[in-house]
């Protein structure tokens, strides 16, 4: 099958080998791009001390650009949404590392279960509010430093007709809501999919889910985890 991944550069290159090794043909569309702030992160463990929580892998991205800077708190626990970005975080040298494998929410749960008041969020913008929201409501104390943006990119015409004219994608994936949101704001983009073309519709969650127009829900089927190896089995 033809795959249509919408993620930044960097995941996108790695979820195209997934899918040709599964036998797919992966087309790369990134609508969004990182724009990373080391210092912030930096300037943020400096004056904290205790566990650090990532909802994204990008966040450990920012962190590997500290290089010696980032030592002394790799012995600090870290909590992760998702195993890929815990497999990172221990690549990078973190030597305590808890996952959660559902949402924001769920890792805030994982949070109060483990004990870490004082945490660290590393975080970027824009960003859902459920992790943050999730761990005011269990009374965690936290501070929040957003050291990435991710920014938008806006594909050209010629790029979007060389995707969908031919030989259009069979499925088309979504990580986010940000990103189905940036996707089908673009007019050329919405056109290219009319009711009746049949692509389908992946997406990681019903949040993102619900990002798809009302005209095309029918072509939607929602992956059974929120996690990249749920969503390609679905393929």
């Amino acid at each position: 099958m033809r795959v249509l991944v919408t993620r930044p550069a960097h995941s996108a290159t790695r979820t195209a080998q997934r899918l040709r090794d599964m036998g797919h043909e992966p087309l790369l569309l990134p609508l969004r791009q990182p724009l990373h702030d080391s210092d912030a992160a930096a300037d943020a463990l400096a004056i904290t001390s205790g566990a650090i929580a990532v909802t994204s892998a990008e966040a450990i991205r920012v962190l590997s650009a500290l290089g010696e800077k980032l030592h002394p708190h790799l012995a600090r626990p870290l909590f992760a949404v998702g195993e890929t970005t815990a497999e990172e975080a221990r690549s990078l040298g973190f030597q305590s590392v808890a996952s959660s494998q559902g949402n924001g929410r769920d890792l805030a749960d994982l949070v109060a279960a483990l004990g870490a008041d004082g945490l660290l969020y590393l975080a970027g913008w824009p960003r859902a509010e459920t992790f943050e929201s999730g761990l005011r409501e269990l009374g965690i104390h936290f501070s929040v430093a957003e050291c990435y943006r991710m920014q938008p990119i806006v594909p050209g015409p010629a790029e979007i007709e060389a995707i969908f004219s031919g030989s259009r994608p069979d499925v088309i994936l979504f990580y986010s809501r940000q990103t189905a949101e940036d996707f089908f704001r673009v007019p050329e983009l919405r056109s290219a999919l009319p009711e009746q073309s049949g692509i389908r519709l992946f997406c990681l969650s019903e949040a993102v889910a619900e990002a798809i127009p009302a005209a095309l829900r029918k072509n939607v089927v929602i992956s059974p985890m929120p996690e990249e190896k749920s969503l390609l089995s679905l393929l």
